[in-house]
Parts: C-alpha cells; structure tokens; sequence
C-alpha cells in the first residue's frame, strides 16, 4: 500500500483490476486497532493491486477520535497517512489518556512536521473531509467501526470480526475484472 497525494486513499494504481476496499475506522477504537490485522493479510495476499481507502467515521463515546481523524487527514498531507493511523491505533488506551499530546507525539515519531500538525489541529483544515465522510457513512448505514465497503456491499465488524478477512476476500474475489 502507497500513500496517495491527497484524500484518505491508500492507492495501489488507477488501473488496479480489484474493487476499492472502504475501511470505515475510527482511531480511539479497539476494534479498529484488531482490524489491521486483517488489512495486512489483505496487503499480503493482493499486495499494491489493492486500493485501501481510510474513511472516518468518529463515534462520539470516543473524546478524542474526531481529533485523531483530523490528525490523520494532515498526516495523509504530510505522506505519513497509513503509518501515522497504524501508530495512533497501536495505541489506542494512550489516545483514550493523552489526547491530542499523543497525537503530536507520534506525529514527532513519524518525523512529520508537528507544528504543522498542531497547526491544523486548531485552525480545523480537516474538520469538512472528516465530517464529509461521517455523514456519508451515515447515509451509507455505517453505525460503528470498522466497517467495510467492497464493491458496494457493507461489512460490519464493530459487533464481531470473526469471519470478516475471508468475507472480504470473497467479495474482492467475486467483483475482479480482467481490466
């Protein structure tokens, strides 16, 4: 998986022959931290032919997740989308203590540009494509994270993960083109 130069998309190429896999996260939720598990099998078994799109979907018994949304949109600018998301995932009870610090922490990690980061933060330059995304979640019937969309068909896994990865392979299997 390859940073795209804008948006939440993690592109392989425009010429890819798999479906676009949505994944519906949320980066203060346990389940969605146990979900990377199945995006790199995913990325083992389709490697950069397969388009990951991160898509927002903040819930609000999580205090800092809209924040985190924000943070990994303006990491996804800096190139450090997916590697910022894994990292902020790998820490998800830290997020749930610390907030935007954290946040700014593993920005500096990353070696991105914090005070940019920080920046953004407080000027809100990421708040549309965060709320965009929410509300076209909604409209989607997206109520939890993670939630997928693969060639128009919606897996929840925010109740239970079990079966999901092989779910999602039947679906990116069955949509393949020749193309």
């Amino acid at each position: 998986m390859t940073e795209a130069p804008t948006g939440g998309t993690v592109a392989a190429s425009p010429t890819t022959p798999l479906p676009r896999v949505e994944f519906w996260c949320e980066l203060q939720c346990p389940d969605c931290h146990r979900a990377l598990a199945d995006l790199d099998r995913l990325h083992e078994r389709y490697g950069d032919a397969l388009t990951v799109e991160l898509r927002h979907f903040p819930l609000k018994k999580h205090r800092h997740a809209f924040a985190a949304a924000q943070a990994a949109e303006e990491a996804i600018a800096q190139g450090q989308g997916w590697p910022f998301v894994r990292a902020v995932l790998e820490r998800v009870p830290e997020l749930a203590e610390r907030g935007e610090a954290l946040l700014l922490e593993v920005a500096g990690e990353l070696g991105m540009d914090v005070d940019e980061l920080d920046t953004a933060l407080v000027d809100g330059r990421h708040i549309l494509t965060v709320d965009s995304d929410q509300a076209e979640g909604k409209a989607i019937g997206v109520t939890g994270t993670p939630t997928y969309v693969v060639a128009g068909q919606r897996l929840d896994g925010g109740t239970s993960q079990d079966g999901l990865y092989e779910r999602l392979v039947e679906l990116i299997d069955g949509t393949r083109t020749d193309g």
